[in-house]
């Protein structure tokens, strides 16, 4: 076998050497920019004035219902406005909840109520009640419902902004006062709210 020189393996160690290096200065100019970028960014998000979201509902694994909510802000609060089927006739559960995430099958890692607050589970009416707490939508003998509410406490801004959060619809009807969901039941459709407008 034929040995590598010394004067070889010295310049092998030399490229690696500067190969390293060419790549952390690299890593650090990319985390300097990103550094740089990052109060930019949170900026122009903080002046955006969010004046539309949409949620389209996909439904979780064994189940039919789908469908579509809006959200407009106005001089009120907050329109929400509700088209869904595939349901059973009835009352169902219908929530924002903390996170935007449909990936499980059956809807659990949209995690909880909507609940900033840290307030217990109540009704749309009530002042104690989680800021995603919208109460119940009602479906007829032909599996559609169809919902309009105007909400004072959800907000397409600001620290109570729904934007990038869930929207789930359970199974059974919420009791608005079983803690901490209102009993509702199962997870049948979900979504993830997202900009449809801004000014």
């Amino acid at each position: 076998m034929k040995k590598i020189s010394l004067p070889f393996t010295g310049l092998l160690t030399a490229l690696l050497f500067m190969s390293v290096q060419s790549c952390t200065n690299s890593t650090k100019n990319n985390q300097e920019s990103e550094k740089e970028i990052q109060p930019v960014l949170e900026e122009k998000h903080a002046e955006t004035n969010f004046t539309k979201a949409i949620c389209v509902l996909h439904p979780t694994e064994g189940n039919d219902v789908k469908g579509t909510v809006t959200f407009t802000k106005t001089t009120s609060g907050v329109d929400v406005v509700a088209d869904l089927e595939g349901l059973t006739p009835g009352k169902h559960g219908f929530h924002i909840h903390e996170y935007g995430d449909c990936s499980k099958p059956d809807g659990t890692s949209a995690g909880g109520h909507f609940n900033p607050d840290h307030k217990d589970h109540g009704g749309p009416a009530d002042m104690e009640r989680h800021v995603g707490d919208l109460g119940n939508i009602e479906a007829g003998e032909d599996g559609k419902a169809h919902l309009e509410l105007n909400d004072t406490m959800i907000k397409l801004n600001g620290e109570h902004s729904i934007i990038g959060r869930g929207i789930i619809v359970h199974a059974g009807e919420d009791d608005l006062t079983s803690q901490p969901t209102g009993a509702a039941g199962a997870r049948v459709a979900c979504g993830v709210i997202g900009i449809a407008g801004t000014e």
